[in-house]
């Protein structure tokens, strides 16, 4: 997914794909935009393509770059990623690396909206 990324601008190549509570595996990749806030993260996108299949839960996602340093999700993307996972693992990856947490550990307290 990575290599199917749209990122003109930066030139940072990010791919995703999570897996949901089903076991189905979707995929995302970064799509850049000149107005940089109508830039999307490959999380983002693997989440939105789990969505648009009527599934809500992810047990596991995992985000690769080629960045000499393990890409952590954004601040964005842990929050979206926060509104669909129960335990979820996270993995980040590179060539050289990679490291498996849960994803409570980088996000450990979310803003829920109590409904």
């Amino acid at each position: 997914m990575r290599e199917l990324a749209y990122a003109p601008y930066s030139r940072f190549l990010v791919g995703a794909a999570l897996r949901d509570a089903s076991g189905q595996v979707f995929a995302g990749c970064n799509v850049e935009n000149a107005s940089y806030g109508a830039t999307i993260c490959a999380e983002r996108s693997a989440i939105l393509a789990m969505v648009a299949a009527g599934q809500r839960t992810i047990t596991s996602i995992a985000v690769f770059t080629d960045a000499d340093t393990l890409a952590m999700p954004c601040g964005v993307c842990r929050q979206v990623i926060s509104e669909f996972q129960h335990d979820a693992r996270l993995v980040v990856a590179n060539p050289r690396q990679h490291r498996v947490l849960d994803f409570a550990e980088i996000f450990p307290e979310p803003f829920v909206l109590d409904r």
